[in-house]
């Protein structure tokens, strides 16, 4: 049997990569407790209309990435590709539509099927942060300040840049979308075979196409900003004496674009030029919409999600693996004292283990190998004494030191 390989498109996560990982969601699980979100987890996969209904029947999600399959009773299930829909689900179903507004943080797999890259996989880790219950561009400022807080707690704040946009309301973008309708329809020609058939169902992701012959022609595209009622206009200047409130630097980006129907006002992405194509590593919006889709009122909301993969890639080292502490048995005698000390070391907080195979020196040799930071050396006479012996690997000095005083001791030298 040829040797087994990951799934093209996943990667396991161990050692360096696991520690990078872990430090992304413990930073942003930190920070967001701190502007009072709790913590959601919702099933790796849900009911297909979950993500069909709301992400678009003709969005490139669910034409071309999702994973979907049929259960044994022939209910279609999907892997979920994306965490705001199963969020907004949630919401619903557990009756919190009467008790907003919620601040959610959550994190986890998700999974679309596409070409693999640097920092994009078919699963891929997301953290992400959804506001719901609340409309106001002050709030939606301090929700990227949230996100724009994790990056620099992660030490990221040089390496991004946040670019930001309108998408205005459903009456200003009817109009831009009729513009957008008319401007492409007199250039049908030019327009790539899938942006000809984007063109009635959802002109506005043309505007996120990737095909040059498309982005030839966006220059002279209808500009959103000619469109946008007063009611847009003030909340789009809202949001940016928001952001400078908050001390945020941004740039306006037109080109960011939301293009399914319950996105409106706010659009942003905290972009690198550090990851090559991958340049995005936290982005999100604001959806209105979205809730009344899944069969509850009508309620604002305002997410976001960062690539954990692309963000612990932008890491410049990974974070320290914790220094342990050794404990080594050397009599025939000291085995139950040893546990006890193991024990009351990790319930002190400590990361201990005991050293039993081979001789003292062999498991000395292993000990400094490790990179522990001291070694706890138990034999018969310490223990006849009430005491062990507790070596400080860094420093190489050793002294002894009373069973019972032995968590202390340590913590001090800690």
């Amino acid at each position: 049997m040829s040797q087994l390989q990951p799934a093209r498109g996943t990667h396991d996560l161990i050692g360096e990569t696991a520690r990078r990982h872990a430090h992304v969601i413990d930073t942003a699980r930190r920070i967001t407790a701190t502007y009072g979100y709790e913590e959601w987890s919702t099933p790796i996969f849900e009911d297909t209309r979950v993500f069909s209904r709301t992400l678009g029947d003709t969005s490139d999600v669910v034409t071309k990435e999702m994973y979907t399959f049929p259960d044994r009773a022939g209910e279609s299930l999907t892997l979920r590709p994306e965490g705001t829909a199963a969020i907004c689900r949630a919401l619903v179903t557990n009756g919190l539509t009467q008790n907003l507004p919620q601040k959610v943080f959550y994190n986890g797999p998700m999974f679309r099927y596409e070409r693999p890259q640097k920092g994009r996989y078919r699963q891929f880790h997301q953290i992400g942060a959804e506001l719901i219950g609340v409309s106001d561009p002050l709030l939606d400022a301090e929700t990227i300040a949230m996100g724009h807080a994790i990056l620099r707690a992660l030490g990221l704040e040089p390496a991004v840049q946040l670019e930001i946009n309108t998408l205005g309301d459903n009456e200003s973008r009817s109009a831009w979308r009729t513009a957008l309708i008319d401007y492409f329809r007199r250039h049908v020609g030019d327009l790539s075979n899938e942006s000809r058939e984007r063109l009635e169902v959802n002109p506005l992701r043309i505007l996120d196409s990737k095909s040059a012959q498309d982005r030839a022609l966006l220059d002279d595209a209808p500009a959103f900003a000619s469109y946008l009622n007063d009611e847009s206009r003030r909340f789009w200047d809202g949001l940016r004496r928001g952001l400078d409130s908050f001390g945020i630097p941004f740039v306006e980006n037109p080109r960011i674009v939301r293009g399914l129907d319950y996105y409106s006002h706010t659009a942003f992405e905290f972009t690198t030029d550090k990851l090559g194509a991958q340049g995005t590593v936290l982005a999100g919006g604001r959806y209105d919409g979205l809730v009344a889709e899944m069969g509850g009122p009508p309620t604002p909301a305002i997410g976001w999600a960062g690539g954990i993969e692309r963000l612990a890639l932008l890491l410049e080292a990974p974070p320290e693996r914790l220094a342990g502490i050794a404990v080594i048995s050397m009599g025939g005698d000291t085995m139950n004292a040893a546990v006890q000390a193991v024990q009351s070391l990790r319930e002190a907080g400590f990361r201990a283990e005991l050293e039993t195979r081979g001789s003292v020196k062999k498991r000395m040799e292993r000990v400094v190998k490790s990179g522990a930071s001291h070694a706890i050396l138990l034999g018969d006479e310490e223990l006849a004494r009430g005491s062990v012996q507790v070596r400080d690997l860094a420093l190489r000095a050793q002294r002894e030191v009373a069973i019972a005083d032995l968590v202390r001791v340590v913590s001090e030298k800690a």
